[in-house]
């Protein structure tokens, strides 16, 4: 490993986040790993397959996320949060809040004996809010670091000053309800921004009864319905009924290309994505029959138009070109829907037993607040400013961007930009400390 040569904040802990930490740490340089929630991971962790090679999702990002929590040069930061910076690149003064896990991460050893006790239950939201968990909870079974924390604003000895069961039955006494707070400044010479995305709120399209109809679902609780590790364990089923599907439409572009609700970009995965999901779930379930309704399918990445040949030709997916479902309204007492959509300029109504909404990519709710934090420039849509021909540099020099928080992206691309914005991280402090040097040294010699 190369000599040290400055530290590097990189805030966000998804797979973008992760990468840009490990590249940097490799490189010789120190890297506080800033997140905000109780596990690194971020949305990878919670799908089934990745395309275009339907690949494992947690057999590719597991050994990164160990990775990364085992090695020396990175201080991994959950339940944390940059709350202000001050000073100029390569001299930031970063203040970040730890905020309370209640759980003492060196006595905690994962037992899961303080869930087993603990009443409480709540809608997970690692799954979709499909299942519940308890107040005292780790996100998922590959969780890193595998630490249990309390959700403060649910658990009855916090809230109410009752119960303590989980206290009374860890073994090792690492439950503490009077942990607090701690704030800390950190001396970084570049900042990497990399929080990520939010997925659209399928609520505003209220044509497509999403929260009343029971089997319409989004993409990602339907990729938690293929999931092994998910609710249903695999099993694609109905909610209302539990029972299998037999017909499956995927509506695109919801919440995507969409003047109604303000977003007229196209948010990139939303084709290759439902493919996919229509590919894996003929897999699970012998005679299902998908349909994909789109308007036309943008496959642009390295082998993606083969990757829809097959969907198409060797799965039998049927896909309905030119195609936007108007509407869909239930059947009350089979809890069947029905799709309007126009064909050949005709318009028609085709039955199904479950309907999937591709949702968009939006900028992550935190980006106003990040903003105004870190003094960069957002964009008219509300992701973070890049100029076209160097897309990897915010507007303040010194700090850089990976991932969908610069624009919607897939996971090749966002692990490619993570190299990227490592490596110019990288230079950029070793150019100043080097350029600063050179100062001081003529500054002697006179």
């Amino acid at each position: 490993m190369s000599e040290k040569t400055g530290a590097v904040m990189v805030v966000g802990g998804g797979i973008s986040g992760v990468q840009t930490a490990l590249d940097l740490a490799e490189s010789g340089f120190k890297v506080y790993l800033i997140e905000k929630t109780p596990s690194i991971g971020g949305v990878m962790s919670q799908l089934d397959k990745t395309f275009p090679t339907n690949d494992c999702s947690m057999c590719i990002l597991s050994p990164k996320l160990v990775e990364a929590a085992r090695h020396p040069m990175i201080n991994l930061m959950t339940m944390s949060e940059v709350v202000d910076v001050s000073g100029e690149a390569p001299d930031f003064k970063v203040k970040v809040r730890h905020n309370p896990r209640y759980v003492d991460m060196d006595k905690c050893v994962g037992c899961g004996i303080c869930a087993e006790k603990c009443p409480v239950k709540v809608p997970n939201e690692y799954d979709a809010n499909l299942v519940e968990r308890k107040a005292i909870y780790i996100p998922y079974a590959q969780a890193v670091p595998l630490k249990y924390s309390i959700d403060a604003s649910k658990c009855l000895k916090l809230t109410k000053g009752r119960c303590g069961l989980c206290e009374k039955n860890c073994p090792s006494g690492a439950v503490n309800y009077e942990d607090k707070a701690v704030e800390e400044t950190l001396d970084v010479g570049a900042i990497i921004l990399a929080p990520g995305f939010s997925a659209f709120d399928a609520r505003l399209k209220k044509e497509y009864g999403y929260g009343e109809y029971p089997n319409v679902v989004t993409s990602l609780e339907f990729e938690r319905f293929l999931s092994a590790t998910g609710p249903y364990g695999g099993h694609v089923v109905r909610p209302s009924d539990q029972k299998t599907p037999k017909k499956v439409a995927f509506l695109q572009c919801v919440g995507s290309r969409d003047e109604k609700v303000g977003n007229t970009y196209c948010s990139s995965v939303c084709c290759m994505y439902a493919m996919k999901q229509a590919i894996i779930a003929g897999e699970h379930t012998a005679g299902l029959e998908p349909h994909i309704f789109f308007m036309d399918i943008r496959a642009v990445g390295k082998e993606f138009e083969d990757y829809r040949n097959r969907a198409e030709k060797e799965y039998g997916i049927k896909m309905h070109r030119s195609s936007r479902v108007a509407s869909i309204h239930e059947d009350p007492v089979t809890k069947n829907l029905f799709l309007r959509y126009s064909a050949d300029g005709n318009v028609v109504e085709e039955e199904f037993d479950l309907v999937v909404l591709s949702l968009g990519l939006e900028p992550p709710k935190s980006a106003g607040a990040l903003s105004k934090i870190f003094n960069v420039n957002l964009n008219k849509f509300g992701f973070a400013g890049t100029n076209v021909y160097s897309p990897l540099t915010t507007s303040r020099p010194g700090i850089f961007v990976t991932g969908a928080f610069a624009a919607p992206k897939d996971i090749p691309t966002s692990v490619a930009e993570a190299s990227g914005a490592a490596d110019k991280a990288g230079a950029y402090i070793s150019n100043k400390r080097g350029h600063m040097e050179e100062v001081k040294k003529d500054e002697i010699d006179v």
